[in-house]
Formats: C-alpha cells, structure tokens, sequence
C-alpha cells in the first residue's frame, strides 16, 4: 500500500466498541490509546501484560483471556490485531475485512487497511503522521512538528472566533533564544501584540501579516502611552474576541509591572496568563560575566531601580546591589550609597545593551563610576552591578583580582601566589 493511497481521517470513536487482538507492548499501547478516544475497548488475549491487567482490574477494559474466534469482530467500529503472530493477524485483518471494519494489522503494514499515525497533542491541536508504514520515521517527524509548534515556529493561531484572554509573557533581556518555550508557543498564537521597546523585538518581525502590533514602549521620564491607557488596551482587546500578548522585556514581575496589568484584567472579566521571563537583573550581568552570588564573595543580592531610595538596601560589598534604569541618577546612587557605610573602592560593573551585538562593559569602583559613566556616555538599556561580585568578570581589570575567591572552600579567599 503506497501512500498517495492513504485517505487520511480521524475516527471518533466515543462510546463505540473497538477490538484489540493480543496482549503483549503494542496491544498495550494501542489499548490505551483507543480509551483516551473514550471508545470501549474488549481485549482478547491468552496473556496480557501487567498494564493490560491493570486496565482491566480497573474496569477499564473488557479482557477476554482466551484465543481469537472469528466472531470477536462482530459489532466493532474498529479492529487493531497486535498478537505477533501474522497468521492471527492475517486472520483477523480478514475476518473484519468480511465485515466492512477498518482493522489495523501490526504484522503487515501494506496488507493493513488501516495504519495508525504517530500522535501528538499540543494545546488543543493533534498532530498525526503516517511515513509509508515506518513508525519510527512517523515518530521522529511527529517530534519535529510537535517541538516546533511548542517553541512556536510553526503557527497555532487559531483563526475562527474564540474567547478573547491576555497573557503576560516576559521576553528576557532581548536575545530571542532567551524568551521560554511557553513564551514564544503564545506569541505564535497572538491576534494582538502589546509590545514594549525591550525585550526580544526580533521576534515581532515573524509574526503572521494580520497580527496588529501596538507600541506601548516606555523611555526613561517619556511615557508616550500611560500604565492607565497600557491596561485599558490589554482589556479592550481581550474583550474584543482577541488573543493578546503582553510581550515584555525580562521578567513581567520584576520591576514590569505586570502585577497592575494581571489585576486590572482579572477586575474587568479577562482570562489571563502570566508567562515568567529571564530577568535582566540577572541575566544580563551574567553576559558579563558577573554572577549576583558567590560563593566567598556574596550570599545574597538586591534588585532596586535607580528611582528608589536606597538607604534599607544593605552596604556592604558582599551583598551585591542590582541597579534597573539607574544611569540617569547614577551619581546620586553612588553617593547615597557612600553615605551608608559602602566603601568607596567596592567594585562597579555597568553592562549596557546586555546579550546585543553592541553589549559594552564598564568596570569600576563607587568612587570613580560615576565619572566613567559620564566619559564614555554609558546609556539606557543598562544594569547595574555593585559588589565584590564583579570582581569576578572577565572584563574587570587585573588589579581587581587579587584574590582568587574559590568555589571549593567556600568563604575563603585564597590569595594568588606569584
């Protein structure tokens, strides 16, 4: 049976009987499939495998333990033979052929009438595969589909009307292979893209022609479209039918406001989804090199925005201090920071356009940050890191490591020998 002879279709089977023709792996497998269908299933078998018997124990299944009789077909919708042994298989597969039934013959795939595909089910859709009889082909290609529509390169928009919803999907810091599999699977099924000017924007350049893309992106002191009018839309469209996607930089409740936006749609009826993103208050220090724990250097980190006031955020180089949107008030950090006790020579690290072609780097010290900053007009995007951390980047100049602080005997600082 060649391919092109393949009328491909799929079978409801609610509520209908169905036969299965031996006990061993693939009845097994065939055997649950079919109740998942919600069809009921009678096995007939001399043996059963343990699963077999657990199904039937259950009240599952109906097992008859004993060998075919041509009579089993009778009143089945559907027939699947699996007993390894073609001579009963053979039998079977013709004995149901008699009765006009679709029957699924494991020994021989080109005298089968019927194949079953390799299944996946991702979200509301199903994918099956038939490969000219070839299970592990079928198998290896319904994988490739199944991992493309999950990371959403392949599309699951749906394209008839349906309840509309919001989700708030954080992007990462703005490379596209950092934004979550769950993040990009959404984004592949959004109407409407709410997006902010971070985040990962080359991913808006795939989107289907018809997705409308609605620029709510914020500067810092220029906020063209107010937090009121980011939520008011995000609640229009929803109710509108529309699938939307809140696409964020980072993560949407790290300093994103996300939590606003989730509860003025749940106030106003609107299903919605928060989808965590890769906070650029971590990872983008990390595409310097600069961990926010380490073990001899620091335990534990803060996350602040250079608006904030700083006075409760601990000042001691081993507690490393996370600066977002903090270069306008740079200085004034710098000092407030001075003024609480943090030593002036505590280690600075200025990561601009994090995980960016133009990713630039700036090391220095609480005493001198702020003048290099100014110098080589460092600017937003960036993040800021303070604390003994950053000492331990590979961009931070030599004399910033004079010790080797070790993993494997923790809190010691081991001094280099020459």
């Amino acid at each position: 049976m060649a391919i092109q002879d393949i009328y491909p279709t799929a079978l409801r089977l609610l509520g209908r009987p169905v036969l299965v023709v031996g006990g061993g792996p693939v009845a097994t497998r065939r055997a649950k499939g079919l109740l998942d269908a919600g069809a009921r299933v009678t096995v007939v078998a001399p043996l059963a495998s343990a699963g077999l018997e657990e199904l039937a124990d259950a009240g599952l299944i109906t097992w008859e333990q004993r060998t075919y009789r041509t009579s089993d077909v009778d009143g089945a919708w559907f027939v699947q033979t699996a007993t390894g042994d073609s001579v009963v298989d053979a039998r079977v597969s013709a004995d149901a052929e008699a009765q006009r039934i679709w029957c699924v013959n494991a020994s021989d795939h080109e005298a089968s009438a019927a194949w079953t595909p390799a299944v996946a089910v991702v979200d509301d859709v199903q994918i099956a595969v038939n490969a000219g009889g070839d299970p592990r082909r079928a198998m290896a290609l319904r994988d490739a589909v199944a991992t493309a529509l999950e990371t959403g390169d392949l599309p699951l928009r749906r394209q008839r009307a349906h309840r509309g919803s919001v989700a708030l999907v954080g992007g990462g810091p703005g490379d596209t292979g950092l934004i979550t599999v769950r993040g990009r699977r959404l984004l592949g099924q959004a109407d409407v893209v709410v997006a902010d000017r971070l985040g990962p924007r080359e991913l808006l350049n795939e989107l289907a022609p018809d997705v409308r893309v609605i620029e709510v992106g914020k500067t810092p002191g220029h906020h063209p479209v107010p937090q009121a009018e980011i939520n008011r839309i995000l609640v229009e469209e929803a109710l509108a039918g529309h699938r939307v996607v809140r696409l964020k930089g980072g993560d949407p409740y790290v300093l994103g406001r996300g939590g606003e936006e989730a509860e003025f749609c749940r106030q106003h009826g609107v299903e919605v989804e928060v989808v965590s993103g890769v906070t650029s208050a971590i990872s983008v220090p990390a595409a310097a090199g600069i961990p926010v724990t380490h073990r001899g250097l620091a335990k534990g980190f803060s996350v602040v925005t250079g608006h904030e006031e700083l006075s409760e955020v601990p000042a001691r180089a081993d507690h490393t201090i996370v600066l977002l949107m903090g270069v306008g008030q740079l200085r004034e950090s710098a000092a407030a920071l001075a003024a609480a006790g943090l030593p002036q020579d505590t280690p600075v690290g200025i990561v601009e356009n994090g995980y960016l072609p133009n990713q630039r780097v700036t090391i220095g010290t609480v005493g001198s940050i702020a003048d290099q900053a100014e110098a080589t007009g460092v600017a937003n995007p960036a993040v800021i890191v303070i604390g003994d951390v950053v000492r331990v980047s590979p961009f931070a100049p030599s004399h910033f490591k004079t010790a080797d602080y070790s993993t494997t005997t923790p809190n010691q600082p081991r001094v280099l020998t020459k």
